[in-house]
């Protein structure tokens, strides 16, 4: 009798949500509510990962994300267009502007770019982006851009009912074999838990075991990859819960939950995330994109059953006051060094107020006309180092200016870090 009791507790767990408390709920609106201001504070162009998690939230406020899905059919969209145009890869805004519209039941059919004289669907362009990253190894081993956006491009296509290519797919499981999804030395648990997702995807579409004509080696294969994915995830699980660190854990969470995870495997992440929450970790609405879907127990998998019938529209964002920041009066001592990709270095030192980011402290020490330059670039977590003293680190060459404090690497973008004390900041072309 006392097994059967266990076993029943142990089934009930198994069966309730990771969070019922009346706080969980408040912090989940809190977040949601942190993602629609976003949305009238944000710079460049519009988020189409911010508009996903809104769409896949529990809680709507259907006129905000309207205008929203407006935005990025504008802005996101002329964007690409002009990438496309120029012949540059754009696997990764398409693959996500991509889900955002399916997040929204828009028809992508109705969605369409031009290029020379010829005008396709957004699906046809971004087949033909992966029939790219597919040929890009024939020379070079690698995809065209990298494995996480390479991984995206296959779960838009999946979730929105595309058949994609057997190539395509069986080189995504040669990777996850081969353990290809690194920089430099690192493992990216974000690209695990992309290709976690979109190969769960191309499963549950039925491309094995020739239900569909996909011809996929076999089911075994896709079976193992998936298997050795989920068990590269809970291996770099932390002791606090957190998966690979603070900002991959939402996506690895997902990728877990859509791998069909019982609830009680993901709790301690989902409590890590929690506490980062209420710890106002999560300034950057990238990082809250990716978390608010996994607290809610859902993943952009999830996007594929969207009806977007009935949905809740009682969210309401009060007006907040103008945060006004003063500078520190207290100074940090930090010092930069720069290290080229020939290796040879550079040492600047500076005073920064206490509390600046990054990004300040490199542009107080641009002012300073002691020979250091930089420029940036911007992506969807933020603005990003891509010159740094006339030397620039490419994608193309599969290079990137990896930073560091005092050794350990940084897990924010230059305008998320923050300097509260002395420290040593390297900034080194890496290759990955």
């Amino acid at each position: 009798m006392y097994f059967v009791f266990l076993f029943g507790l142990l089934e009930l767990a198994s069966s309730l949500p990771c969070d019922t408390s009346g706080s969980n709920h408040e912090l989940l609106l809190s977040l949601n509510k942190d993602l629609l201001r976003s949305l009238e504070e944000q710079e460049g162009l519009p988020n189409p990962s911010v508009h996903l998690a809104l769409r896949l939230s529990d809680f709507h406020n259907l006129l905000k994300e309207a205008e929203h899905l407006n935005r990025l059919k504008n802005d996101l969209h002329n964007d690409i267009q002009s990438s496309l145009s120029g012949n540059q890869p754009v696997t990764g805004r398409l693959a996500l502007y991509a889900l955002a519209l399916k997040s929204s039941c828009y028809d992508l059919n109705t969605i369409s770019f031009t290029v020379g004289d010829n005008s396709e669907t957004l699906l046809v362009h971004l087949k033909k982006q992966m029939e790219q990253e597919k040929e890009y190894f024939t020379f070079s081993q690698r995809p065209l851009t990298n494995y996480y956006q390479y991984s995206l491009g296959v779960l838009a296509l999946c979730v929105n009912g595309i058949r994609v290519n057997n190539h395509v797919v069986n080189k995504h499981i040669k990777a996850v074999e081969n353990e290809h999804f690194k920089y430099g030395d690192t493992e990216s648990i974000d690209t695990y838990a992309m290709a976690a997702m979109a190969l769960q995807c191309v499963k549950n579409a039925g491309c094995v075991v020739k239900k569909s004509g996909c011809n996929i080696h076999n089911g075994a294969e896709l079976d193992a990859a998936l298997s050795k994915i989920k068990e590269k995830l809970l291996a770099s699980q932390r002791p606090d819960g957190h998966i690979g660190n603070e900002f991959s854990t939402g996506l690895a969470v997902q990728a877990l939950l859509a791998m069909g995870s019982p609830v009680w495997e993901c709790a301690p992440s989902m409590d890590a995330m929690r506490r980062d929450a209420r710890g106002n970790k999560y300034r950057n609405p990238m990082a809250i994109s990716q978390v608010l879907p996994a607290l809610q127990q859902k993943s952009f998998l999830t996007v594929q059953s969207k009806d977007c019938q009935n949905e809740d529209n009682t969210l309401v964002v009060e007006p907040t006051d103008p945060v006004v920041v003063l500078p520190s009066k207290l100074k940090v001592a930090v010092t930069v060094e720069v290290v080229t990709s020939s290796g040879t270095s550079t040492v600047y030192s500076l005073d920064v107020p206490k509390g600046s980011s990054l990004l300040e402290a490199l542009k107080l020490l641009k002012e300073k006309n002691v020979g250091f330059t930089f420029e940036k670039e911007s992506s969807l977590w933020g603005p990003f180092l891509s010159v740094v003293n006339g030397e620039r680190a490419r994608q193309s060459d599969r290079r990137y200016w990896h930073l560091s404090s005092d050794g350990t690497g940084l897990t924010e973008g230059i305008s998320d870090f923050k300097l509260d004390v002395n420290q040593k900041i390297m900034v080194k072309n890496t290759s990955y």
